[in-house]
Parts: structure tokens; C-alpha cells; sequence
């Protein structure tokens, strides 16, 4: 498939309308911010045009497998969660300070904050014109997970309050502002589909888990995965000071003989030769295999949803997804 995740073919029919349908994403998403306002064009365009995974929409697609694939507002449908997700980035980029955003320089960084505010502000307008489309239902589960996602960034911004578990609170942020919209993006294109109701809220739980399994596996790519096969700088979290999962299990399960790795990763890591050392440590830490073992959790979870929907090739694809996000750790 041309998800860029390399999911083995599973049907060649299925394969080729979710490659279609990919293509068909694409095209009308960069017509969706199309502007005659230059800078506006020029801005929006930035990191729709900068690539990525496409999850999301792939997602979409594939729920709407178990349905009619072809229906006329599944493709629409993949447009609004990519939009979401697009939008969503130039105000993480804000949040974060970022420089980089899919190896190239960030919309803030290129032209402020007010520039990339306002720009993904335009994106979240463009994705709900799609949706006045879609109908009720649509604009509901947009609306909801709208607000799943401002509590997410807001509480990742806040940070744990003092008598909250620093895992927990950072599994709940993930599951706000990753999961949600993952999950959004299998319930909008199954609802499109025509797929029976109990099986779109399976899809939906379906989304949220494997939504959760591919955010910690990145975490760990982060720290354990090579840029050659990654395509991202290995240790951008722990330059940025960012605690994901091997982090706070590092700090919560030290061992005689860890003060240094305590040290490092308690703030920013900034000096080269401090980055790598921490990467080192980091990596041959046990924290990284409960970390590992945490992904394979929530995605044997998301496999298990799998098993109230019907013997479909999108059901044996979502299955091999599920084993994806798994090995891509590796």
C-alpha cells in the first residue's frame, strides 16, 4: 500500500482502491486549501506538500473497507482527519518551539507564531467546510474530538499535578491528542461506508488502541531507531526535553548506578556529546523493554477489537497493521 508503513498486501482489489484512494486524498486535500490570499496559499501548503505518513486517511480508508469503500464521502472524510492532523502540527510547532517539522523548517520558524496560528486556524476552517457535507454525525465526532485534543495539549502543557502519576498523565495525553483523531479517522470512514453501527464503534475502539500503540512505538523509534531507517533525527525528544515513556519509566524504576542517566535526562539535552551519552544509556536501559512490551500491549488490544468484525480482507489488513507498528520498533 502507499501508506509508507509497509503493511504486507493482503488483497489486491483491497490494495488498489486504498492506493486510489490515497492519490484522490491527496489531490483534493491540497485543492481544500487552495487561496488567492499568496501568503495564506503559500502557508498552508507548507506541510501539506512536506509529506508524511498519511495514517490517518489510510485509516479511514481501510475502516470503510468493511462497508462500501467506494462510497462518496469516505474520501472527503480521509480529507478532514488529515486536515485535523495538519493543523494540529503548526500549533504543536508553536507549543514546541520547533524548528523542523518533517525535515523541513517549521511554519513558525519560517514566519512567527501569529503566521502559523493563523495558518492552522485556516486548516481547521478548511476541514470544517468538508464536514458541513458530511452531516451531523460527522460535524459531532469532529466536534468531540476537537475537544479531546485541546485537553490533550492543554494537560500536556500543565503537566502532572503533584499527586499524579507521571505515567499516567502522560498516557492520558497521548490517548487525547493522538488516539483521538486516529480513532476519528476509523469511525468517519466507516460511518461514510455505510458499515453497521456497533461495527463503526468497534472500528472506533480499534483506532483508539492502535492509535496508542503507534505514538509509544514512535517514542521508542525516537530513542532506539537509526535516521537512515527512520527518516528522523534519533533524540529530538530528549534535545527538546520532552519525558516520553522510556524516560518516565527510567526515572521510575532507577538503579544503582543510573545517577547519570538521572542527570541528563532531567531537563533539555543540549551538548552533543551529552545527547549521544544519554541515547547510550538510554537505550540499554530496561526501561526501553517495558516501554516495548507497553506498545505490544496496546496493540495485541487493538488486534482483539479486530475479532467482532467480520472475516474481511480490511479486517486482515488492520491485523497486519497491528503487527507494523509492532515491528517497525524493531
Amino acid at each position: 500500500m502507499s501508506s509508507g508503513l509497509g503493511i504486507p498486501s493482503v488483497d489486491g482489489a483491497l490494495e488498489a482502491s486504498i492506493s486510489a484512494g490515497l492519490d484522490d486524498v491527496e489531490a483534493r486535500l491540497l485543492a481544500a486549501v487552495k487561496t488567492d490570499d499568496a501568503m495564506l496559499s503559500e502557508s498552508s501548503r507548507h506541510l501539506a506538500q512536506a509529506g508524511g505518513k498519511r495514517f490517518r486517511p489510510m485509516l479511514t480508508l481501510l475502516a470503510s473497507g468493511f462497508g462500501d469503500i467506494d462510497a462518496p464521502k469516505v474520501v472527503p472524510a480521509a480529507v478532514v482527519v488529515e486536515l485535523t492532523h495538519v493543523g494540529t502540527l503548526y500549533h504543536d510547532d508553536v507549543m514546541d518551539e520547533a524548528q523542523l517539522r518533517r525535515g523541513a523548517e517549521s511554519a513558525n520558524a519560517r514566519w512567527g507564531n501569529s503566521v502559523a496560528i493563523l495558518t492552522g486556524d485556516f486548516l481547521f476552517a478548511c476541514a470544517s467546510d468538508l464536514l458541513a457535507d458530511l452531516g451531523p454525525e460527522s460535524v459531532r465526532i469532529q466536534a468531540r474530538t476537537f475537544q479531546r485534543l485541546v485537553h490533550g495539549q492543554l494537560h500536556e502543557t500543565l503537566g502532572p499535578r503533584e499527586d499524579e502519576d507521571a505515567v499516567a498523565h502522560y498516557l492520558s495525553v497521548l490517548s487525547d491528542k493522538t488516539a483521538s483523531l486516529i480513532a476519528a479517522s476509523t469511525r468517519l470512514g466507516a460511518l461514510h461506508a455505510g458499515v453497521d453501527p456497533s461495527q463503526v464503534e468497534v472500528l472506533g475502539q480499534f483506532g483508539e488502541r492502535i492509535g496508542m500503540a503507534f505514538q509509544l512505538a514512535d517514542d521508542l523509534l525516537d530513542i532506539a531507531g537509526s535516521q537512515r531507517l527512520s527518516g528522523k533525527t534519533p533524540g529530538t525528544d530528549l534535545r527538546e526535553g520532552v519525558a516520553t515513556l522510556p524516560v518516565l519509566y527510567a526515572r521510575r524504576a532507577a538503579r544503582p548506578g543510573d545517577e547519570r542517566l538521572l542527570s541528563l535526562i532531567s531537563g533539555p539535552v543540549v551538548d552533543d556529546a551529552d545527547h549521544a551519552e544519554a541515547l547510550e544509556l538510554l537505550r540499554a536501559h530496561p526501561a526501553m523493554a517495558e516501554a516495548s512490551a507497553d506498545v505490544r500491549r496496546w496493540a495485541d488490544d487493538a488486534r482483539a477489537a479486530l475479532a467482532a468484525l467480520p472475516d474481511l480482507p480490511a479486517r486482515a489488513a488492520l491485523h497486519a497493521l497491528c503487527d507494523t507498528v509492532v515491528t517497525r520498533m524493531s
